[in-house]
């Protein structure tokens, strides 16, 4: 079969080298930014390049006359968005061409913010207390009965990027006003401090075939807008997480309609009252390396078990998830102050994976000791602080 992977970020080396192993033809739509990085071409019989990359209707318009096109010659029996904000064009071209998966309904809840809220909401999933910013009226009332503090949220961005955290009424309206025609974009969420936990998941058949309960340390928000050192750490099955979040997990699947994919999910621990809410969920493997370290305490890569998972839902086939063979595994991640800052001083042999992009400092380590992984973790974190941290503004929109 023919698959046309879309991919406007490098990534999912390991998914489509995995969908080329079954023996499909594998099509690449990306940046033309993108065209000097090390793809698996020998996993690619064709790549497309295009210069803009916005979800914007006049642009995924262009890449829908782009793609009939192409589809005068070739047939094309499935689509796969392996990125954040590739999911809206994926849909996008489904819808046109009618082709099967995930259309645009559907896409919302694992793109849109205020969609997910929403759905949970109806679905009687645990979400923090929130709003549009359609009506004054809302935001006003929201302001009035909901304590500081408050997030204020785009509703289509990835991970923490554009959220503003918010303590007083006075400061929200301030930036609700800066927002201008951009307001109908964002939503405003009551800030629950806790432990943030992520399930990453694989689904087939509407059923959840594999998931594995992880918790940062380091929150996303705390990194991106602390400038601080990203931290993850695998739980047990023993964790008093693990079937709280197991459940929900399988409830938001169910609930916004997930039929075969991978999925990165978020919730939030509360320490104010101890229950678990809903924060956010996405049709993909998490980013930040978070695949290395569950694979490293696993044994299952999430990127190729999401391209079987493709291949047998497109050709009609069965799939079934590997047994995970489980140790204690955690990451850490940090920028750097220099373009490549030497590693040769951390020797422990927990270590199981070195991080080698450009600006970046970041370490796996796996051990059949939690304690020894937590203690790495952190006396890591402390290492890189000293030695090589760095920190850059974070940028209005993703860059390349």
């Amino acid at each position: 079969m023919t698959f046309l992977c879309v991919s406007f970020y490098f990534k999912g080396q390991p998914f489509l080298r995995a969908l080329k192993a079954e023996g499909h033809t594998v099509l690449l739509l990306t940046h033309a930014k993108l065209k000097a990085k090390a793809w698996p071409w020998e996993s690619i019989d064709e790549v497309f390049y295009l210069e803009k990359d916005e979800n914007t209707p006049e642009n995924i318009g262009d890449m829908i006359k782009g793609l009939a096109w192409l589809m005068r010659s070739k047939k094309i029996d499935a689509i796969v968005a392996l990125d954040d904000f590739d999911v809206e064009k994926a849909a996008a071209f489904r819808e046109e061409f009618r082709i099967p998966g995930m259309g645009q309904t559907t896409a919302r809840y694992f793109r849109d913010k205020l969609a997910m809220r929403l759905r949970a909401a109806d679905a009687g999933i645990p979400v923090p207390t929130f709003t549009s910013l359609f009506h004054d009226e809302d935001v006003n009332r929201f302001a009035d009965t909901v304590p500081a503090p408050w997030v204020l949220k785009p509703r289509s961005e990835a991970s923490a990027m554009g959220i503003r955290k918010v303590h007083g009424k006075d400061e929200l309206w301030g930036l609700i006003h800066a927002l201008g025609d951009r307001r109908h974009g964002f939503l405003l969420e009551q800030f629950k401090p806790g432990d943030v936990y992520h399930v990453d998941a694989l689904t087939f058949d509407k059923e959840v075939r594999f998931a594995w309960v992880s918790r940062y340390l380091n929150t996303p928000f705390e990194v991106a807008h602390g400038g601080g050192i990203f931290r993850s750490a695998t739980c047990s099955t023993q964790d008093p997480a693990w079937a709280p979040l197991q459940d929900l997990n399988k409830q938001v699947m169910a609930a916004f309609g997930m039929r075969h994919s991978a999925s990165h999910t978020e919730f939030i621990h509360c320490h104010e009252d101890g229950k678990y809410y809903f924060l956010e969920t996405s049709s993909r493997v998490g980013g930040a390396h978070l695949n290395e370290m569950v694979e490293a305490a696993t044994g299952i890569n999430l990127w190729a078990e999401w391209a079987r998972i493709e291949s047998a839902a497109a050709s009609g086939k069965p799939y079934q998830a590997p047994e995970p063979d489980y140790r204690p595994a955690g990451i850490l991640v940090s920028l750097a102050n220099t373009e490549h800052p030497d590693t040769s001083g951390y020797t422990d042999p927990e270590i199981v994976w070195t991080m080698t992009e450009p600006n970046h400092i970041g370490f796996i380590v796996r051990s059949a000791d939690a304690g020894r992984v937590r203690h790495l973790l952190d006396s890591y974190m402390e290492r890189v602080y000293r030695e090589a941290h760095g920190t850059a503004p974070l940028p209005d929109k993703p860059t390349h």
